[in-house]
């Protein structure tokens, strides 16, 4: 993994701030992405052990500011081995109430900029013959269903077609495109949940504890390495089996 160069979007904590963790641990060198002033902070953490990091602000629904970020990445580093399309929002709300501008941003945010990141690094991927995407999905509409959360559960059930679909378009450049999809994972986000329903999702959980943002971060370290070459179009659930009930 040494002197690999990797994309995180959303990096700024929860999931993405540990992924990015991980894999500086690991010698990679980190394009840190985020609209939250936190990838900074991150970026200085990653310094602190001997890792190299680029920290840019940028709006992953806004086009204009994905090429712009991509650019300068490519710009410093030469090449791109990795990207981890994390960034992703989950505002609850029934979707009798929904706007179309709710659904808008939910979709803009968790979908569009996969979209947007993805078109503007496979040239580099298909250029070098090499590359590996993985696109941070959920169990929420790629396996079981949640309430209030219809346009979260649409865009993280369409990244895992996005993910099997261009797998078999790009296989033969030699890029790997797979799907990750967390089940209760302990982030700033579900902890706001309340202790009651933390207690009630975690007696539901068959491994007996939530998830960490490690853990998720273990498998992408996996699946972002030469030992997961042969792995391809696949949406990898991460949930202690809790969707196994």
């Amino acid at each position: 993994m040494k002197d690999k160069i990797a994309i995180v979007t959303g990096a700024a904590r929860g999931i993405g701030r540990e992924i990015a963790m991980e894999l500086a641990k690991n010698g990679v060198k980190i394009a840190l992405i985020d609209i939250d002033d936190g990838i900074f902070k991150v970026r200085k953490e990653i310094e602190a052990f001997g890792g190299e990091a680029l920290a840019i602000k940028c709006d992953v629904s806004n086009n204009g500011d994905v090429e712009k970020a991509v650019n300068e990445i490519i710009a410093k580093f030469g090449k791109i081995d990795i990207l981890i399309n994390n960034a992703g929002i989950y505002p609850f709300k029934q979707f009798i109430d929904m706007t179309e501008e709710d659904w808008d941003r939910v979709l803009n945010v968790n979908l569009k900029s996969v979209f947007y990141f993805t078109k503007m690094v496979l040239p580099k991927m298909i250029e070098q013959r090499k590359g590996k995407i993985i696109n941070i999905a959920s169990i929420a509409g790629s396996v079981i269903g949640f309430p209030n959360l219809t346009h979260y559960s649409a865009s993280k059930a369409a990244i895992v077609g996005f993910t099997k679909a261009l797998a078999l378009e790009v296989a033969k450049y030699g890029i790997n495109v797979n799907s990750i999809s967390p089940g209760p994972i302990l982030t700033p986000g579900t902890m706001a949940l309340g202790e009651e329903m933390y207690e009630q999702i975690k007696r539901s959980i068959p491994l007996g504890r939530w998830g960490e943002p490690k853990d998720v971060a273990n498998l992408v370290l996996f699946l972002a390495s030469d030992k997961s070459d042969f792995i391809t179009g696949q949406n990898i659930v991460i949930d202690g089996g809790y969707t196994l009930h």
